[in-house]
C-alpha cells in the first residue's frame, strides 16, 4: 500500500456501513487464524506484515507443530495442558472448513506420540513420566508405559532399536506449512485484503500506524509477536531451530520424543516421508540462521534414533524467535477499538486455538474492557 500520505492523515480501510472493519497488523499464525474467523463472521478484514503471504518471516514457519500437551505440562502450567486439550477437538473442525473451501488437504493426526530414551538416559524418561502423572492425575488413562511388543504395534521400526516408552494416546500434529498456505487461499475466498511487505510502526486504538501513514479501522488487531515488543516491553525472543528432512527409508506415524538429559529431540512426520526436527529453545533474540552445532546435535540425536537417517536428505534448516511473555503464557488484551494477542511462546499450535477464541468473544461481545488478562 502506498505510504505517500502524511503521518496525520488517516485512510480509512476497507470501510463498510455493513460489517465492522479489522486491521490486523502481523500476519503469522495468530493473525491468519483471527482473519479467518472474522471473515467467516462477516467482518471486513485487512492484514498487515512485514513479510509475504508465504510466512518467510513468520515463527510459524519454524515449528514441528505438534498437538503435544502431555509432553508440554511437565514443564509448564496446568492450564497449558487444559487449553492444549481444547486444540485437540478445535482443529479437526477448522481444517476441515478449510479443506471444503480451499479444496486443500492440511495433514493432521491424533493418533497418539510416542516418548522414548536410551538405555544410559532411561532415568530422564523415568523422571518424565513421574512428573506428567503428577501434572495430570485425572487423565492417567492416557499415559501409557509400553513395552517392546506394544511399541512393535505402534511404531515397528523403533521396536527394533528401543525396548519401550511411552505413548501418550492424545497428543498429533499436523502440517503447519500446508495449514499456512490453506489460510491464505481461505482469507483470500472470503474478500480478506493482504498488505504484504508493510512495516507497521504501532498499533493503537482503531489505527495501525506505518512510517508515513494511517489506516483506520473500527478496530485494530496487533498479533505481530516479536515485532510487538516496543509496545510490549515485557516480550522477549526465545529462539527455536528446526531442520526438514526427506528420510526415504523411515517409515515413522506419530510425533516421537527422544529423551536426553540437556535436550529433549522431537521428530514430527509429514507427508512424502518428511519430517520436522528440532529441540533447540535458546534464551536469545538472534535472527541468524541455524548454527553449526545446533545441526550437529540435532542430526546426530536423530540418528541414534532411527539408522535409516542416515540416507535422510535435508530439505530446510530454519531459525527464528518464538515471542514470550515472563511467565510463558500467552496474553490478550482489549480495550475499545484495540486488541493484543501475543506470547505464544513454543505452544503456537496448540495454544492459539484457545487464544484466538477467547480473543474473538471479547471481541464480538464487545467486552471492551481495558485489561489485561494473564491467564
Amino acid at each position: 500500500m502506498s505510504s505517500s500520505l502524511p503521518n496525520s492523515q488517516c485512510v480509512n480501510t476497507c470501510k463498510s456501513t455493513q460489517a465492522k472493519t479489522i486491521g490486523i497488523a502481523g500476519a503469522g499464525l495468530l493473525g491468519r487464524l483471527l482473519a479467518w474467523k472474522l471473515l467467516q463472521q462477516g467482518y471486513k478484514v485487512t492484514l498487515f506484515d512485514r513479510g509475504s503471504r508465504a510466512a518467510e518471516l513468520s515463527a510459524a514457519k519454524v515449528a514441528a507443530s505438534m498437538l503435544a500437551p502431555y509432553s508440554e505440562v511437565v514443564s509448564a502450567e496446568r492450564k497449558v495442558f487444559d487449553w492444549g486439550r481444547m486444540a485437540l477437538s478445535w482443529w479437526p473442525k477448522e481444517l476441515a472448513a478449510l479443506a471444503q473451501m480451499t479444496g486443500q488437504h492440511v495433514d493432521f493426526a491424533t493418533d497418539g506420540s510416542i516418548v522414548i530414551a536410551h538405555d544410559l538416559d532411561k532415568s530422564s524418561l523415568t523422571n518424565f513420566e513421574h512428573q506428567l502423572r503428577e501434572k495430570v492425575p485425572d487423565c492417567a488413562e492416557y499415559i501409557e508405559c509400553i513395552e517392546r511388543d506394544r511399541l512393535a504395534v505402534l511404531e515397528p521400526e523403533l521396536a527394533e532399536r528401543y525396548c519401550g516408552g511411552l505413548f501418550l494416546a492424545e497428543e498429533g500434529y499436523l502440517d503447519n506449512e500446508a495449514l499456512l498456505h490453506s489460510l491464505v487461499l481461505g482469507i483470500t475466498a472470503l474478500g480478506g485484503v493482504w498488505c504484504e511487505y508493510t512495516e507497521v510502526e504501532r498499533v493503537t486504538a482503531g489505527r495501525i500506524h506505518l512510517a508515513t501513514q494511517q489506516h483506520c479501522f473500527d478496530v485494530a488487531i496487533d498479533s505481530r509477536g516479536m515485532g510487538a515488543q516496543a509496545q510490549l516491553p515485557a516480550l522477549r525472543g526465545v529462539r527455536g531451530e528446526v531442520l526438514w528432512v526427506h528420510a526415504p527409508e523411515v517409515s515413522l506415524q506419530r510425533p516421537v520424543r527422544l529423551m536426553h538429559p540437556r535436550y529433549k529431540l522431537y521428530i514430527s512426520p509429514r507427508s512424502g516421508q518428511r519430517y520436522v526436527i528440532g529441540a533447540t529453545e535458546i534464551e536469545s533474540e538472534s535472527m541468524q540462521p541455524v548454527t553449526v552445532r545446533s545441526s550437529l546435535e540435532l542430526l546426530s540425536a536423530l540418528y541414534s534414533v532411527h539408522s535409516g537417517f542416515a540416507e535422510a536428505t535435508v530439505l530446510h534448516a530454519y531459525a527464528h524467535c518464538r515471542p514470550a511473555m515472563p511467565d510463558n503464557l500467552p496474553i490478550i488484551h482489549s480495550e475499545p477499538g484495540l486488541l493484543r494477542v501475543n506470547g505464544l511462546y513454543r505452544h503456537g499450535y496448540l495454544l492459539s486455538p484457545y487464544v484466538v477464541e477467547s480473543a474473538l468473544k471479547k471481541l464480538i461481545d464487545c467486552n471492551d474492557l481495558a485489561t489485561e488478562i494473564n491467564h
